[in-house]
């Protein structure tokens, strides 16, 4: 019997997070937008960060993936302990949404849910439909596999040892909470074992009593998943992960052994005979006042965090060579996409830096500003290898078809940003043999390079913005901007060849010079492919 009880709560267990997974994708890719604008939400007011931490976790179906993203912003730099403390608090609020729904008597829908998914995603091809319809499925294989760990545990009921020792974690706090945390460990998710628990209280084997102490674990136990991330991060990250365990074992210990008879009455005058109920609305409560009370000490948890990780004065700085894109991230897909897209436009500016310290190099015989020029080309090709990298492991994740299209035109965008590097140092190789050759340029001949220059310039800016603000018009100006830098280069070459031929410039001037404008036309060239991958991306947006 025991063997068959154990492989019916496995399988369960099984369908409900491979349910929660499914749902939580699609809600994902469905608010996929939303997603992405919620960096701009994470300012320095602690409120907003505990709505998005609330919004997101709600949405991604886990606290320990929001708490994981939030170690990966924080290690990125992109987030400071300051932020972090709030979204932290607002990922276990978010992580109750799963227990109510679990809570409710929705299994005989369970069936209709997955059948009717099934039917729109075989038979539509609209992306949205799709996403709606992994919602359903994954709402129903959640509920089914719920339906399979209750009829596994309900033999249970005979076995006086098991249900003397459910009643004893009533009895001794310290037991329960190890059992939560244990459990959670296990199966690495608190709405999985808030499953369990709540599939041993539909069949009468849970009491109120016992469960509290357990979920109290529950929240220590889903901490251990950001403690293992944070191996190997920054400083700033262990101290963000430890934030997050100081909250939830602070929380535990005022809730266990201070408000557990207040949370006791409250769930019990709500819902007098469901228990199931009781322990879904006795994991909200316990949440959400959680968090009114260590609100407004958050900055207490940042300096506990700083005492257990301290500042040290003689610490060296870190220096990283990305700033947005994060491994811990991609579990994420949807704010990954967007964090890849900031990270390859500070690529395109430091590309863009790149180039024009190349010509500040030339115009004031400036070996400083070439060597700036080496300097910044190294860092664009470490770049392009790290966000390529990154690319790739994004492309392999489940991602909307938006997204997708974007992930896929970012390829070509960064291969276009690092060959426009390429023609910075080629430029910068150019003025360094200006430089040490101490070769003239008439007037007419450098009043041409500064026109094409600030023509190139611009349409290269230009480009940069349009990707980043999704600018179509702004991408057709970059485009007519690239003609007329195409004719002007036919026309200064037409012009200079003239006067080599006429010995009115200096030889080994006059080919430089032609090498440095065709550079500039090809970058203005690179500057276009990027507003038409841009035109590409808006295009499919509104199709």
């Amino acid at each position: 019997m025991a063997i068959k009880i154990a492989l019916g709560i496995i399988g369960g267990l099984g369908l409900f997070l491979y349910g929660m997974n499914l749902m939580g994708s699609g809600l994902q890719k469905a608010a996929g937008e939303k997603l992405k604008k919620t960096i701009e939400l994470l300012t320095s007011n602690r409120f907003m960060g505990v709505l998005v931490g609330t919004l997101v976790t709600a949405i991604i179906q886990s606290s320990s993936a929001t708490t994981v993203m939030v170690v990966g912003f924080v290690n990125a730099g992109i987030m400071k302990l300051t932020q972090a403390v709030g979204v932290i608090m607002g990922a276990n609020i978010g992580t109750t949404v799963t227990a109510q729904l679990v809570s409710f008597k929705l299994t005989d829908m369970a069936p209709v849910a997955v059948g009717i998914g099934m039917i729109i995603y075989l038979f539509s091809s609209k992306e949205k439909n799709k996403q709606i319809a992994e919602i359903l499925i994954g709402f129903g294989i959640l509920f089914i596999g719920m339906d399979f760990m209750k009829h596994a545990v309900k033999p249970l009921r005979e076995v006086p040892a098991f249900t003397n020792m459910l009643v004893s974690f009533g009895h001794n706090p310290f037991l329960g909470i190890l059992m939560g945390f244990g459990l959670t460990v296990i199966v690495q998710s608190s709405s999985a074992s808030m499953g369990i628990l709540l599939a041993l209280a539909s069949e009468g084997l849970m009491p109120l009593s016992s469960a509290l102490p357990i979920l109290y674990g529950e929240n220590i136990g889903t901490c251990v998943t950001a403690l293992l991330s944070s191996i190997g991060a920054s400083k700033n990250a262990k101290r963000a992960a430890i934030m997050h365990l100081t909250f939830n074992i602070i929380g535990t210990t005022l809730f266990a052994f201070v408000l557990t008879n207040p949370i006791t009455s409250l769930v019990t005058k709500l819902n007098p005979v469901d228990v199931t109920r009781q322990i879904a609305n006795a994991h909200t409560f316990f949440n959400i006042i959680n968090v009114i009370i260590q609100f407004p000490f958050a900055m207490l948890l940042v300096k506990i965090a700083m005492t257990i990780i301290p500042e040290k004065d003689d610490e060296v700085v870190e220096h990283k060579l990305t700033k947005y894109i994060d491994e811990r991230i991609l579990e994420t897909p949807s704010i990954a996409v967007a964090n890849t897209i900031r990270e390859s436009l500070r690529m395109g500016k430091k590309a863009g830096e790149s180039f024009e310290s190349a010509m500040n190099g030339f115009f004031n015989k400036s070996k400083k500003s070439v060597y700036e020029t080496f300097e910044k080309e190294r860092i664009v090709n470490d770049l392009e290898k790290a966000i390529m990298e990154y690319i790739i492991k994004l492309s392999n994740k489940s991602v909307s078809v938006g997204n997708r299209e974007i992930v896929d035109g970012l390829f070509h965008t960064i291969n276009d940003i690092e060959r426009v590097g390429d023609h910075a140092d080629n430029i910068a190789e150019l003025a360094m043999e200006v430089i040490e050759k101490d070769l003239p340029f008439s007037d007419s001949a450098l009043e041409d390079l500064k026109v094409m220059f600030d023509k190139v310039m611009n349409a290269y800016k230009y480009s940069l913005k349009a990707m980043k603000n999704g600018d179509r018009n702004l991408a057709f100006n970059v485009i007519k901007l690239e003609e007329q830098i195409d004719e002007m280069e036919k026309s200064y070459r037409k012009n200079h060849i003239y006067r080599l031929n006429n010995n009115i410039c200096n030889t080994e001037s006059g080919i430089i010079y032609l090498d440095l404008i065709s550079n500039m036309e090809r970058i203005g060239d690179h500057a276009s492919n990027i507003a038409k991958a841009v035109i590409d991306a808006s295009t499919n947006k509104i199709n």
